[in-house]
């Protein structure tokens, strides 16, 4: 198998890390493959892809789509720097609330797993950044939710300062964690 699972502190998120073949022309590598996930218990179906370009100081999220309609998602960078943020908003979780971040770069291909139940986001660490995206559900706009990204609650440190992030006007509007939508328990994700 060329995937290498890693747990985090966090039931169900994961960091996958695949084998990466390089020589004098470059390199090559697996991206995706659906018999390997699932021999490492991740079956999960995806629906979706999505890809984004940002800028350095770009923070995108946290956002999440309410039940039915929760996305599974799989990330990574193509090209770039990010620092890549999960929160666990599955209430009857013992890691409710808590968040997990890693760095995905264009360098070293790592993927985060997350699973539905979860609020996402990432921040913009290089100049540009390309980011990739499968998910197991299609864009419902009337489920999209989001959580405020400084919310001091949460307390996550995006790698770039207050003055430097550059935010949407929508991001900006989303509430703090405690004033936000949920309706995820671990049984219906």
């Amino acid at each position: 198998m060329n995937l290498k699972l890693i747990e985090t502190p966090i039931k169900g998120l994961v960091v996958l890390e695949p084998r990466v073949f390089t020589d004098n022309r470059g390199y090559f590598f697996e991206s995706y493959n659906e018999d390997n996930l699932r021999q490492l218990g991740i079956d999960t179906k995806f629906v979706q892809d999505n890809e984004s370009s940002s800028e350095y100081g770009t923070v995108r999220g946290l956002h999440y789509q309410l039940d039915p309609h929760a996305q599974c998602k799989l990330v990574r960078v193509i090209s770039g720097r990010v620092f890549d943020v999960a929160v666990d908003l599955r209430k009857d979780s013992e890691t409710f609330g808590q968040w997990f971040g890693v760095e995905l770069t264009g360098e070293n291909k790592k993927q985060l797993y997350i699973p539905r139940g979860f609020a996402h986001g990432f921040s913009v660490l290089s100049e540009n950044a390309v980011f990739a995206y499968k998910c197991d559900n299609l864009y419902a706009p009337q489920s999209e939710r989001g959580i405020a990204w400084d919310d001091p609650a949460l307390n996550i440190d995006w790698g770039v300062g207050r003055d430097q992030a550059i935010v949407s006007a929508k991001d900006l509007k989303n509430p703090q964690f405690d004033k936000a939508e949920m309706n995820f328990s671990i049984e219906t994700v």
